[in-house]
């Protein structure tokens, strides 16, 4: 897979999320995906991170804006930067009571790309940050 390849199926990827395209997200993904959740464990396979996205769609609702992508030339490896926008829904467990709050911090992810999908997602976002919007 080239470099721009992987932008391509990374667009698709972050194009579906904008959409609220669960099902467009899950197409870009390898059966054995890896799903590094920022402050939380690793998910692994479709089917968790399926269940990951009901949550976050009940519970927050988020769009990427100034998304910038960026690929290893052999397109194995990428990475993206975004901001994120987003109003908080539902209470998360563990976290405050959602009232409707609104949120925008940066974010990126990190990816591993295997035969032309997604094999690999870790995400990061400063907790800290979004905490002190939503409190």
């Amino acid at each position: 897979m080239t470099a721009d390849a992987t932008i391509r199926l990374l667009t698709r990827y972050y194009d579906a999320f904008n959409a609220g395209d669960g099902a467009g997200m899950l197409d870009c993904l390898a059966q054995d995906v890896a799903h590094h959740v920022n402050e939380g464990g690793v998910r692994h396979g479709k089917a968790l991170f399926a269940e990951f996205n009901a949550h976050m769609a009940r519970t927050y609702r988020e769009t990427l804006t100034d998304i910038v992508i960026m690929a290893t030339p052999d397109g194995s490896r990428a990475a993206a930067e975004f901001i994120v926008k987003g109003t908080y829904l539902a209470t998360d467990e563990g976290l405050p009571p959602a009232r409707g709050q609104t949120y925008r911090l940066p974010g990126g992810a990190f990816m591993e790309v295997r035969g032309g999908l997604i094999t690999r997602v870790t995400t990061y976002y400063n907790l800290a940050d979004w905490l002190s919007q939503v409190a």
